[in-house]
């Protein structure tokens, strides 16, 4: 089954007729509400206010669209959390599952065992990655991959006998997961309050974040470089003999979809070469797609040593994440004994089938070339036409379908409103009510829709922002 193209139009998914969807159902909107808010405890939310207002509650999805239990049609403009990267209904995925559940529901790879599954995924994944990555570790999420790359970046470098390569270096406002170690390494200030214990020896340098934090008259590439330059200063701060890592989004997500200027990965790069210290991208929510090449890495044209993966890589269809190595560190971890950390679900059989199946869609669909060609460039210049001159947007920044909107009290000289908080949660508030998700990080909006996303879909997205934003805009009196 090949997704539609352009060419063919799209079929609306016919709606369960009202007493097949109560059969479906069991429960009214008020019932699933009631049994959320007594038993459920959401991530990332007040439940005090959540409970007093009530979930959305989603029962069904079909291509980019979403359907409630009070049968609203949502259009997702953030793929689920990044990750629905071939939208929904994909029966191949579901088939793979089921098959592979019939077949070898689970078995784990401890032991000196292993299973079909999950060496193909592996052949896959290095048929696609860029040619120095062969090797791949398997785990459950974003987040405990990026558990892993710490245990493999303090492994590495005792087998090579400098053991005092202990310091991790990331950036302020960055996402790595929501563990302890994710969580440390992320530089988000409000996770840190509430996760008094932390990993030592991970620190951090500022974000290269050019409309919230530039100063006087630098140019976005000017800021971007001094920005890569805080990684030096830190690096011989600390020593550079006690550096392992540095870590970095290629495009931070939840921090907001900021997109350094051209000159800030390859400065990375150079320093991180310079002092013989591993750089690691958090591809999860960059990878298989999402800025138009296999892995945002590529996009800005540098070389990682390790690559996190997970989101596009299952496209949510199942929870899975993974480590890739380039050869040198797998070469290094594979020849010297005992690798000590491992996960029950780690390379789990269903996962690794429906990833499998997953990736080949991507892959023989051709969902990624069209991103980069055809839907990724109309995206973004729609984006720009409908709301580049709105008197409350800033900057539009991404690329592909990837893109956030920096809400901003005067756009020409940078000015953010005093409450960007609320102004981001005034906007979201309005995308909900009209059917669009649109996440807000703070005073920016954010879009990622799913990959197989089409030009009317996309119109759609855009028309709907527009709605949100210009509300928001008359709400604070702005015209």
């Amino acid at each position: 089954m090949s997704y539609r193209t352009e060419e063919v139009a799209y079929v609306q998914p016919a709606q369960p007729a009202a007493s097949a969807q109560a059969a479906q159902q069991q429960r009214s909107t008020a019932e699933y509400r009631a049994l959320d808010a007594a038993h459920h405890i959401h991530p990332f939310s007040d439940m005090g206010a959540l409970n007093r207002t009530g979930s959305r509650v989603i029962v069904k999805a079909q291509g980019v669209y979403l359907w409630d239990s009070d049968g609203n049609k949502v259009i997702d403009g953030m793929a689920g959390l990044w990750c629905v990267n071939v939208g929904y209904g994909r029966k191949e995925l579901a088939d793979a599952a089921y098959r592979q559940m019939m077949e070898l529901p689970y078995y784990n790879t401890f032991f000196k065992t292993t299973h079909p599954p999950v060496i193909e995924l592996s052949a896959l994944l290095a048929e696609l990655a860029p040619e120095p990555f062969n090797h791949f570790f398997y785990c459950n999420s974003g987040s405990e991959g990026n558990d892993t790359v710490l245990r493999i970046v303090h492994h590495y470098w005792a087998t090579q006998g400098k053991h005092s390569k202990k310091f991790v270096i990331s950036r302020k406002n960055g996402y790595h997961g929501s563990t302890i170690a994710g969580g440390t390494l992320g530089g988000m200030g409000y996770m840190h309050e509430q996760m008094p214990s932390k990993v030592e020896n991970i620190v951090h340098i500022d974000q290269p974040y050019f409309f919230g934090e530039a100063q006087g008259n630098l140019t976005p590439e000017e800021f971007a470089l001094a920005r890569a330059q805080q990684l030096e200063a830190k690096i011989l701060e600390i020593g550079a003999d006690n550096v392992a890592a540095f870590i970095g989004e290629p495009f931070q997500g939840a921090g907001g979809v900021i997109f350094p200027a051209s000159t800030y990965w390859p400065e990375i790069q150079r320093i991180c070469r310079k002092y013989d210290i591993l750089l690691v991208a958090d591809e999860v929510i960059g990878g298989f797609g999402r800025t138009g090449e296999w892995f945002a890495h590529q996009y800005f044209g540098f070389e990682p040593d390790l690559i996190t993966l997970a989101k596009g890589l299952t496209s949510g269809y199942i929870p899975m994440g993974a480590v890739g190595l380039h050869d040198r560190v797998a070469k290094a971890i594979i020849e010297n004994g005992d690798f000590n950390h491992g996960l029950t679900y780690s390379g789990h059989p269903v996962a690794a089938a429906v990833a499998v199946a997953n990736l080949k869609l991507l892959r023989d669909e051709k969902i990624v070339e069209r991103v980069k060609t055809h839907t990724g460039p109309y995206f973004q210049k729609k984006l720009r036409d409908t709301l580049g001159n709105h008197p409350i947007i800033g900057e539009i920044s991404g690329a592909g379908l990837v893109a956030g909107l920096q809400l901003a009290e005067d756009p020409k000289t940078r000015k953010r409103f005093a409450n960007g908080g609320d102004v981001g949660t005034i906007c979201r508030d309005f995308c909900f009510n009209g059917n669009l998700i649109m996440r807000a990080t703070g005073d920016r909006m954010l879009l990622s829709p799913p990959l197989v996303i089409n030009k009317l879909e996309i119109d759609e997205i855009v028309s709907k922002a527009k709605k949100a934003i210009d509300a928001t805009a008359q709400q604070l009196g702005i015209s």
